[in-house]
């Protein structure tokens, strides 16, 4: 639970700042879907010297004591990826794929001008996407915990305010507030948020519960 519960205050945190920028009337749940955090991993296959690569890479961040990867953020689009010894690369931040792509491609190009060999094309590989949504709707979060089925539900109000519930298809977990605000994470494609949300509309609906 204590990594659940980690993830879910960040992402909560996350959310309630965006909520209170973002008011604006919403036709259906789906049209309220907007993607928080795009999260993918690459590398380049080698070794990095990564405290020559923090003298020579401007803006680079390193302090090994705090954090064993170099972080290196870049501003259009605005992400930060995160480069380890190893040579594998996670980008996070980015809030569309494109965007992920076109970071890692400003990082790839930083490391070919420092001499460092990466291939024309890498692979990258998206990890998860982190999407909000708004039902439109207060929800009762102790009838939805027996409703959706114990089995696929944490709930503990007094460690955290939202629903878990672990959605098989698409695998994503939905954290769900009594205010109808909901957070999806976990997705792999951009539909997989609206695909959830569609889901999670009909299951709570089904069980008279949605309004």
């Amino acid at each position: 639970m204590r990594y659940w519960l980690g993830e879910i205050v960040y992402i909560g945190s996350l959310y309630k700042d965006r909520a209170t920028i973002h008011v604006r009337a919403m036709s259906g749940p789906a049209d309220s879907i907007e993607i928080q955090n795009v999260v993918a991993s690459t590398g380049i296959g080698q070794e990095l010297d990564l405290e020559a690569l923090a003298d020579d890479l401007p803006g680079a961040d390193f302090n090994p004591d705090n954090f064993p990867g170099l972080v290196y953020r870049t501003q259009d689009p605005k992400a930060a990826a995160l480069i380890f010894r190893s040579g594998k690369i996670v980008c996070t931040g980015a809030k569309s794929i494109d965007d992920v792509h076109d970071a890692l491609g400003i990082i790839f190009d930083k490391l070919r001008e420092l001499q460092i060999p990466v291939d024309d094309d890498p692979e990258i590989t998206v990890q998860n996407i982190v999407s909000s949504a708004d039902l439109g709707h207060n929800l009762n979060l102790n009838a939805l915990a027996i409703g959706l089925g114990l089995e696929d539900v944490e709930y503990e109000p007094e460690q955290f305010p939202g629903l878990v519930y672990r959605m098989d298809k698409p695998k994503v977990v939905i954290l769900l507030f009594g205010s109808g605000k909901i957070v999806i994470t976990g997705g792999k494609q951009t539909d997989d948020a609206a695909t959830a949300v569609e889901e999670i509309v009909e299951r709570i609906d089904a069980l008279g519960l949605l309004g």
